[in-house]
């Protein structure tokens, strides 16, 4: 039975400048640099900036040489750490690392197969808009790729790298109706004036983004809420890599098992089984054998095959549920080590990922949202 309520529902996104995506950005760069060379490199690397400094630690086991304080540098730098005035920036902050090798405890059970560490792992599809994914996270995404797009491009001349986006919509009988709130906090600098501000943030970006028609009478919308943002970066907020879950994944709605992406090679089953069981969630959805879907997977350390597999179409499937997780265990073969080769996860594709979601980016290395299994599923059922 398809419960049927109407309700708010935010999701918040943020720029690739904001402190706890540059260090999402640095484990991944690292991660792809090892890759690149060394595709079966063993890497759970983790990174912090704050005023000045920048710092990576974690367990690396490979057979090449990467220049991690170079990559660290580089990619500061890209996302547009360059003017000392900001009190952070690429050729200035200090360079921490302290990095040793994988432990062999781990090494045993991934060596031969299986799951790099325990732990549930879930993926979320919902059919409300194209890329399968919920609206709010979505448009908010969107708007905070937007919102770095214009400075990048130099459309106006005092944005920052740091900003944040937050999307509130109204759902009718449980579809998404009405943007109701649009909240864009855009870094800038000193010179910059409010008013200006405003009217950029809302002809350059949300006007850009959010069709008219979506938009309610009544919408609130607010930009820089507290007047001013000169003072961002990690500067303002210490970062630290994989604080961002709930951005990364689905705007909060659906579970999280908790584990974080970046800075992780595929061994590590948060990483590479969220993928899948996203995979599996989008191809269902996709194959109209629901509305809404999420899966979960669960697996023990050193393990293959996972311990449990579970389909929840919160009443929207037209298949029994449990017919569903015959079907999704004969279509898909949910082993690490076949994740890794069918969703072809040992190449150096992580970086893009650590900014504006992981999730319905329908973009060249994102392996896991294609919908390719839609006619054996629905085979199967």
């Amino acid at each position: 039975m398809i419960r049927k309520r109407n309700y708010l529902l935010t999701s918040e996104s943020v720029t690739e400048g904001h402190p706890d995506k540059v260090c999402d950005q640095i484990s991944d760069s690292i991660l792809d640099a090892i890759l690149g060379q060394d595709p079966m490199g063993r890497v759970a690397c983790e990174a912090m900036v704050t005023t000045g400094l920048a710092m990576v630690a974690g367990e690396i086991t490979t057979n090449c040489y990467v220049p991690i304080p170079k990559i660290i540098r580089s990619t500061i730098r890209d996302i547009g750490y360059t003017d000392p005035h900001y009190g952070f920036d690429y050729l200035t902050c200090g360079v921490v690392t302290s990095v040793q090798e994988q432990s062999p405890d781990i090494s045993m059970g991934v060596d031969k197969g299986g799951a790099g560490d325990q732990g549930m792992m879930f993926g979320y599809a919902s059919d409300e808009t194209k890329e399968l994914m919920p609206m709010p996270i979505a448009l908010a995404h969107k708007l905070s790729r937007r919102l770095s797009d214009i400075r990048k491009r130099k459309i106006v001349n005092y944005l920052r790298p740091d900003g944040k986006t937050q999307v509130t919509v109204e759902y009718v009988n449980g579809s998404p109706h009405k943007v109701k709130a649009i909240v864009v906090s855009a870094h800038h600098d000193k010179k910059a004036k409010t008013k200006d501000i405003k009217h950029d943030m809302q002809k350059l970006v949300i006007d850009k983004i959010i069709p008219k028609h979506l938009l309610a009478k009544d919408v609130k919308i607010y930009v820089n809420p507290t007047g001013r943002f000169e003072v961002g970066g990690p500067v303002a907020d210490t970062g630290v890599t994989g604080r961002k879950i709930i951005v990364d994944t689905y705007g909060g709605v659906g579970s999280h098992g908790g584990g974080a992406f970046s800075g992780k090679d595929p061994s590590k089953v948060d990483r590479s089984a969220s993928y899948m069981a996203r995979y599996v969630a989008k191809n269902i959805v996709a194959a109209e054998l629901a509305k809404r879907c999420e899966i979960q997977l669960a697996y023990a350390i050193g393990i293959a095959e996972p311990v449990s597999v579970m389909v929840n179409t919160f009443g929207t499937g037209h298949v029994a549920e449990e017919k569903l997780v015959k079907a999704v265990r004969k279509v898909f073969d949910l082993t690490p080590y076949a994740i890794i080769r069918n969703l072809k996860l040992r190449k150096p594709i992580y970086k893009k990922t650590a900014a504006y979601g992981h999730f319905g980016r329908e973009e060249e290395g994102f392996t896991w949202e294609e919908i390719d299994k839609v006619n054996a599923l629905r085979k199967e059922v």
